[in-house]
């Protein structure tokens, strides 16, 4: 064919024996070629006017681009006008709520007779891969973890409450093994993130050389390209465990395309076998959550012979030790002994009390997940185990003020005694007063103030106010004064009976018998 393009040595042996005199015809019979490419080469050498020395002299590619010089296609006009304005709508798409659907139908509107929908994403498809072009990462034995949220949350009940709130997906994968895990957390905050993190460091068994999270506010304080600032405690919390700290770019997704991937893996796998109709507490969704992640790790990966599981087998060596205590992150704050001898946490709404003698007394609390310690002058004077009850106590008794009644004489039996004294259901109502709390001591008081009614109201009406009050389930020195205030002892359900007037026209109980 005269159009086929040969290779570089035949062009040479063109010139060479036509330039001694050899007719086209035999150059073709020995070079195996058509007579027509023959002539079209010949022509070729003859039109450039070089000599033969210059031409045998250059290299392979200047000579193809001598005799073959590239052509550049005509594109289409339409195709002309579209790569134009994907510079443009690459810079719109910055807008927050913008589409590409959206800037497609805009350009539509502006050029009719453009491309269709199909074929304008495929084409800014090809434009995105020029401009744009993914990098194989080459992701090292215990190298990497890489960590995020998953953007769809998780229903799950309070067991505190009862209240049904929103999980939020913590998401984590190795990068060499792609061994992954998935935890359902209360929220987002650093505690509760450094938490999570330490939670996958355990279940991987042991520590890579950094973790990648995203620009979160949780981990990090300032966010950068070039030198984001780390939240001190998520650092601390690094260095606790021997690793960097490496976050992302911002807005740069495929700097975590792993953990990324996983996200979508999570809905496909996890959360479409979860039973939407059954909403679990915060421990019974990770144990039903845990159940279909080791399947997805076991579950063998495309392509390939291995598992997540196979491969993390191999990796784990490779991770650091994990140390032999946990992380504990520690808020400090000041606070001040109320009158009652307790101090206040207000994340909590919790009381947690200190010895008496520091009533007014500033303190610097430190607390963690765990723990409250309780410092005067760098030295601890209380320590308590975290409790997050709202409007409760946490309450030592060593810390209460001796010449208080209820450290010496007052004992729960004391009250009841008291209680069966007046009435069987004043009893039964202040052992209920007793129940209710942690420590008995927390409602000495209330006890105290529910029975000084006998004499400033009367028995008989604190009989009535602690049936009242039984009855519908509150127990409580409050509402026995609010019963009394408002008189609702008073009110008794007329027992009396009514009996039907006699009348002719009146059939009585008796007709019905």
């Amino acid at each position: 064919m005269a159009n086929k393009t040969i290779s570089m040595s035949k062009v040479r042996n063109i010139i060479k024996l036509y330039s001694q005199g050899i007719g086209k015809k035999n150059i073709a019979e020995r070079l195996s070629l058509s007579k027509n490419t023959v002539k079209t080469y010949v022509k070729k050498f003859l039109k450039l006017g070089r000599s033969i020395n210059e031409l045998l002299d250059m290299s392979d590619q200047d000579l193809n681009n001598l005799f073959n010089p590239p052509t550049q296609p005509n594109k289409p006009m339409r195709l002309e006008k579209l790569q134009e304005f994907f510079p443009l709508m690459e810079k719109k798409l910055r807008r927050r709520g913008t589409t590409v659907g959206m800037l497609y139908r805009e350009f539509k509107q502006n050029n009719p007779d453009t491309y269709g929908e199909t074929s304008f994403y495929y084409y800014y498809g090809l434009w995105r891969k020029k401009i744009s072009p993914s990098m194989h990462i080459e992701h090292k034995v215990g190298d990497k973890v890489y960590v995020d949220y998953a953007g769809e949350k998780l229903p799950y009940v309070d067991e505190d409450t009862g209240e049904v709130k929103q999980a939020e997906v913590f998401v984590a994968i190795l990068g060499w093994s792609q061994y992954a895990y998935v935890e359902a957390m209360k929220d987002q905050t650093l505690e509760e993130f450094i938490a999570a993190c330490e939670n996958a460091l355990h279940y991987f068994g042991g520590v890579p050389l950094a973790i990648v999270p995203d620009n979160l506010k949780s981990a990090v304080f300032k966010a950068s390209n070039y030198e984001p600032q780390l939240n001190m405690n998520f650092k601390a919390f690094g260095d606790h465990y021997g690793t960097t700290i490496l976050p992302t770019r911002s807005r740069k997704p495929k700097d975590k395309a792993h953990v990324e991937n996983m996200v979508k893996i999570a809905y496909q796998r996890i959360y479409t076998q979860l039973d939407e109709k059954k909403i679990l507490s915060l421990k019974e969704l990770n144990v039903e959550m845990h159940k279909h992640l080791v399947v997805h790790n076991d579950t063998k990966l495309t392509g390939k012979e291995t598992s997540r599981t196979d491969q993390w087998i191999v990796e784990r060596p490779s991770l650091q030790s994990l140390p032999q205590k946990r992380y504990e992150m520690r808020n400090m704050k000041q606070v001040t002994v109320m009158k009652n001898g307790h101090v206040y946490l207000t994340e909590d709404q919790h009381y947690y009390s200190v010895p008496y003698q520091l009533i007014t007394k500033k303190l610097q609390m430190q607390y963690s997940r765990s723990t409250v310690n309780l410092y005067l002058n760098y030295e601890v004077i209380a320590s308590h185990p975290r409790v997050r009850s709202p409007h409760n106590y946490s309450t030592i008794a060593e810390h209460l003020s001796p010449n208080h009644k209820y450290l010496t004489e007052w004992n729960p039996d004391f009250f009841i005694e008291r209680a069966k004294a007046i009435d069987p259901i004043v009893e039964i109502y202040i052992s209920e007063v007793l129940a209710k709390k942690e420590h008995p001591e927390q409602a000495y008081k209330s006890c105290n103030g529910i029975l000084s009614f006998a004499k400033r109201a009367g028995e008989q009406r604190l009989i009535n106010a602690c049936k009242r009050a039984h009855e519908i389930g509150y127990y409580n020195y409050k509402i026995i004064e609010e019963i009394l205030r408002q008189n609702l002892d008073r009110y008794e359900e007329d027992t009396q009976v009514v009996h039907m007037p006699e009348h002719e026209n009146i059939r009585g109980g008796n007709y019905y018998n």
